[in-house]
């Protein structure tokens, strides 16, 4: 699948593309009162761009330049923007390692 195919609220969503860029990650509260870290990253293909939410143990995982493959992931949106992330049933897959 394209990124330029991805609709928000979308599940099984499988794409493959590049790390073009990292943001420092951040710490939030999750809706369990947990703290944990998050980071956004911008993953693009020859159909375009999308954000890339990464969570906990994935953030060190992706670096700029990676061949990042996305299994299952779900897709939303966030201040008028795609994002889409593994989310609790997909798999990150950076450079053909899990």
């Amino acid at each position: 699948m394209n990124i330029s195919e991805l609709k928000a609220g979308a599940g099984n969503s499988t794409i493959d593309a590049e790390c073009t860029a990292k943001e420092e990650p951040r710490e939030v509260l999750t809706r369990y009162g947990k703290k944990t870290s998050v980071a956004n990253a911008t993953l693009k293909d020859a159909s375009g761009e999308i954000t890339l939410s990464l969570w906990g143990e994935h953030i060190d995982r992706v670096n700029v330049g990676d061949k990042v493959k996305i299994e299952n992931g779900w897709v939303s949106e966030f201040k008028g923007n795609l994002q889409i992330s593994a989310g609790k049933y997909g798999k990150l897959i950076v450079n053909g390692k899990e």
